[in-house]
């Protein structure tokens, strides 16, 4: 995405190691919320189970969502994500809507041609989005105005709970659940609804399907162009994050990390990078690898090792530890945004932040300033 002036969030990058947040869903488990918790008053009556669905909280308990942002950004985040990682009507169906599956049938395109229609899905999608976009931005600017530092809002936009790029039955290697435009129209809408409550980036992440992330970019670009953001030079940077495998291929479409690249250079986005996947000590060789192919910014956030259900996080590396692999690639000259994902609460990104403080940014000479 163009601009013609610089976005403040491109200086930080010039001059030190951004840090992003860390995990919303990790740090809401330490809450202790059940399930008469997120449902509330407002979704007492659902017929499925809906303690799995975080981005929820955002409008049940408001009070804990903020204090999860305010904590992240206590803890040194430069950039805070907004609590909408599922909130597309086509993730939010899989809690409000009956399984075709159970039946008998099964979910394809004419299943979720009914999802993206229904008002009741597209307007609590766009409510999710809106509102927790609205919380984010208060706590930035709360904090900005304390400590003189600014901050920033991304909405984050994940990978859906369906893929463009597989089919899910094994005697139909060309059937898919959903089309590309279903899928695209879906993440308009949830981008529409983060501008709407002031986010300053856009963030495309956890992508292991780049098919489903090529329709989350296609529709940001339209929104861009058919709501006058582009003419008026409001449009927004971009960020893009992958996940991926131990061969470091995409999880699902089995993109290698340079055809990654390829794929996504296009949008000239503030930056590229990789986050969750399966922990910084085996992340090292390919964000290497994407910080020599990209001329962008590279941002890394990973999972704080890898699943552990009797760590008190459910991971196994402790802050220290993630400070000391965050603070390796800093030293490696590879990173000019750095957090956690799964399984990192505002402890390890705080002792991240402060393992970085100081460390110079990957090299400028590397980066373009076209976001």
């Amino acid at each position: 995405m163009t601009r013609t002036q610089q976005h403040p969030l491109q200086t930080v990058l010039e001059n030190r190691i951004a840090i992003i947040d860390g995990a919303m869903g990790t740090t809401i488990r330490t809450y202790g919320m059940t399930e008469a918790d997120i449902r509330g008053d407002r979704f007492r009556n659902a017929t499925k189970d809906l303690k799995n669905n975080g981005d929820l909280f955002s409008l049940t308990q408001p009070a804990m969502i903020c204090d999860i942002h305010r904590r992240f950004l206590d803890a040194g985040a430069d950039i805070i994500e907004t609590n909408t990682f599922g909130a597309t009507s086509i993730t939010q169906s899989e809690f409000f809507v009956d399984d075709p599956r159970e039946r008998g049938g099964r979910k394809d395109p004419e299943f979720y041609q009914k999802i993206i229609d229904d008002k009741f899905l597209n307007d609590l999608a766009f409510e999710i989005n809106e509102t927790s976009a609205r919380q984010c931005r208060e706590w930035a600017d709360r904090v900005t105005n304390e400590t003189g530092r600014q901050r920033f809002v991304a909405g984050a936009i994940g990978p859906l709970t369906v893929s463009l790029s597989n089919s899910p039955d094994a005697d139909d290697a060309g059937f898919r659940v959903v089309t590309f435009d279903q899928v695209k129209t879906a993440y308009a809408q949830q981008v529409r609804a983060l501008i709407s409550g002031g986010v300053d980036l856009l963030l495309v992440e956890t992508i292991f399907d780049s098919l489903n992330a090529k329709a989350a970019l296609v529709a940001i670009r339209e929104v861009f162009d058919e709501d006058g953001l582009a003419a008026n030079n409001k449009e927004l940077p971009v960020m893009i994050s992958a996940a991926v495998g131990r061969g470091g291929e995409t999880m699902i479409s089995a993109q290698t990390i340079e055809a990654f690249w390829n794929a996504v250079e296009h949008v000239k986005p503030l930056s590229v990078g990789l986050n969750c996947s399966l922990g910084p000590d085996l992340m090292y060789p390919f964000l290497e690898e994407l910080s020599e192919k990209a001329n962008v910014a590279i941002s890394c956030y990973p999972n704080a090792g890898l699943p552990n259900p009797l760590s008190e996080t459910g991971f196994d590396l402790r802050p220290e530890d993630m400070a000391r692999y965050l603070g390796d690639f800093a030293r490696g000259g590879l990173i000019n945004i750095a957090g956690g994902c799964c399984g990192n609460t505002p402890a390890h990104i705080a002792a991240i932040a402060k393992a970085l403080e100081g460390q110079p940014p990957r090299k400028l000479g590397q980066i373009e300033s076209g976001a």
